[in-house]
């Protein structure tokens, strides 16, 4: 059993390969490159990298979609889909409002130039479970913006 994205990420190319699945391949070899370069870095903060490279793919999608250039938006957003499946599950827009809300309790933050405060004390709690754009508009909403 796979211990960490990485590794899972190898297995699962080396499952590809056996099945031919080349363009599956490809996308895995990215996720796997990605995770190797964080890794000898020393950083090793894997859910980092991969919704970093799972942003990039979804923008170039829509970049690409609004071209007119269909097959690579969907090249894209497949990579995109690929790397999902090795984030932790993410937070439910109900959960992220209570978080929110109770990062907003716990600094007693009651405008919005407070934002940073409450962004400080949420973002470990979230751990990769949602984007910062989701979690910023938590935090606005909870703040009454």
């Amino acid at each position: 059993m796979a211990d960490t994205a990485l590794e899972k990420a190898q297995e699962d190319v080396r499952a590809a390969m056996k099945s031919g699945d080349r363009t599956r391949v490809g996308a895995l070899r990215m996720i796997v490159d990605a995770l190797q370069k964080e890794a000898k870095l020393g950083k090793g903060d894997e859910v980092a990298v991969l919704q970093r490279e799972r942003k990039k793919r979804l923008e170039a999608a829509d970049a690409y979609r609004d071209a007119g250039r269909t097959e690579q938006a969907e090249a894209e957003a497949f990579e995109a889909e690929l790397i999902d499946a090795y984030l932790p599950e993410q937070l439910s827009q109900e959960e992220l409002d209570r978080l929110a809300a109770e990062a907003v309790q716990e600094t007693g933050a009651t405008e919005q130039k407070q934002m940073g405060q409450v962004m400080s004390v949420l973002m470990p709690k979230v751990g990769g479970r949602a984007d910062g754009k989701r979690v910023s508009a938590a935090v606005r909403e909870a703040l009454g913006a």
